[in-house]
């Protein structure tokens, strides 16, 4: 068996596994913009609060990344992922208790703290099985699960929302049990089909064990391969200011974008299925970027691009004149933050080795965190004071062109420095 095919069957056995998870931590992730379009008003939450509630689930994000991650080094994948996954379950399915903001905010922070670990600890996972030449296209894949928690999440949450008044519970109540329960489930198969790595995988013949160990390797870097000196890397810094910048516009958008599209005159139904179209046409989109990226041994302008693109969608909303305009710009926001979300993470372990890329992931994804509560933040506060939606894109629409900015510095500092792209 060659090498590819010895990756590819690899990714047939894990990226499936991986990608429900994932779809399943994004829903219950961002199933509270779905959510607001009746709980708002039923709690009385004003914009700025449901913004603030939205983010704070980041506050907990980004204090428990990294020593997540160090526990999953410690723990074991199998253990830790199953862990993570049936306490995020319940956590979200309390959400359907909220009574009022304190209590919004507790149960969003406590999400924060449970999810933190599922990400990172997912990208450091996947370099342990796949050398950073074919890394790109498998994050990238993997990562189609966003796309697709709107695309199967939003129909869903708009049937479950229609259930309102069933045995006396609101629908945004329903959305939040029903959803939170197939972490639980996942977290009992992650238990049975997940091994901690290549060395323990029983379906992997001990050629194909070797072939793996020898490939990742021959591409491990020399510098900065123990975990806390990653921490400590300015590169990785860096990519932590672009996340808070590419956190603020994506989680903005994502949060907000049911909103949004039911304040342009559409019925909740209507809302869910108009919201997911936009991620259906990136999943391709994902796919392709990702592994361009990696053909071409490429990642800053596979990074840059998306995000000017994403940015240009974003200018374009204030300007036009009708909802079927605005509807394609926001599209094209959409698409672009999704297709750099592949090159991204793959990025930094391209100049980390295994044990740095523990460290550094999470730091990067720690610190871009912060973008997250910033981003419905901002949105709901400048909702509030302007009356419409124009300013918050426009904020949006800045935080993807710094970020932008900054990742093309770090690719002009690594080609005059250290090497890599």
């Amino acid at each position: 068996m060659n090498e590819q095919a010895i990756f590819v069957k690899c990714a047939r056995r894990l990226i499936p596994f991986m990608m429900a998870a994932y779809l399943v931590n994004y829903l219950d992730r961002v199933n509270v913009g779905f959510a607001a379009l009746t709980m708002n008003a039923d709690l009385g939450l004003s914009p700025a609060v449901f913004g603030l509630g939205a983010g704070m689930f980041f506050i907990g994000y980004c204090l428990f990344q990294v020593p997540a991650n160090v526990f999953l080094e410690r723990v074991g994948a199998r253990r830790w992922l199953a862990a993570i996954l049936a306490t995020w379950g319940v956590i979200s399915a309390s959400n359907a208790f909220v009574h009022d903001a304190v209590s919004f905010y507790a149960l969003r922070f406590l999400l924060g703290v449970a999810e933190a670990g599922f990400f990172p600890g997912v990208l450091l996972y996947l370099t342990y099985w796949f050398p950073h030449s074919y890394r790109g296209r498998f994050t990238s894949l993997f990562m189609t699960a966003i796309p697709l928690s709107f695309i199967v999440g939003g129909p869903v949450s708009g049937l479950l929302l229609e259930m309102n008044g069933t045995l006396g519970l609101a629908g945004w109540q329903w959305l939040f049990m029903v959803e939170g329960i197939p972490a639980c489930v996942l977290a009992v198969v992650a238990l049975k089909v997940l091994p901690d790595g290549p060395a323990d995988a029983a379906w992997l013949t001990p050629e194909e064990k070797e072939t793996i160990a020898q490939r990742l390797a021959a591409e491990e870097p020399v510098l900065h391969r123990a975990f806390w000196p990653a921490l400590l890397d300015p590169r990785v810094a860096a990519l932590g200011l672009v996340y808070i910048g590419f956190g603020i516009s994506a989680n903005g958008i994502r949060i907000w974008l049911p909103q949004i599209v039911q304040q342009m005159g559409f019925s909740n139904l209507a809302t869910v299925f108009i919201v997911a179209a936009p991620f259906a046409a990136s999943m391709g989109v994902m796919i392709l970027w990702g592994r361009s990226s990696d053909v071409r041994g490429e990642r800053v302008w596979h990074i840059a691009l998306p995000f000017l693109l994403a940015a240009g969608g974003l200018i374009a909303t204030i300007f036009s004149g009708s909802a079927t305009v605005s509807l394609i710009a926001l599209a094209v926001a959409v698409i672009g933050i999704l297709a750099a979300e592949g090159p991204f993470f793959s990025f930094p372990s391209s100049f980390l080795g295994a044990k740095a890329a523990a460290g550094g992931i999470a730091l990067v994804s720690a610190i871009g965190s912060l973008g997250g509560f910033f981003g419905p933040s901002i949105v709901g506060a400048l909702r509030e004071a302007t009356g419409n939606y124009n300013a918050g894109m426009a904020a949006l629409a800045a935080g993807l062109i710094v970020s932008a900015l900054i990742v093309i510095a770090v690719g002009r500092a690594l080609r005059n420095g250290t090497g890599g792209r």
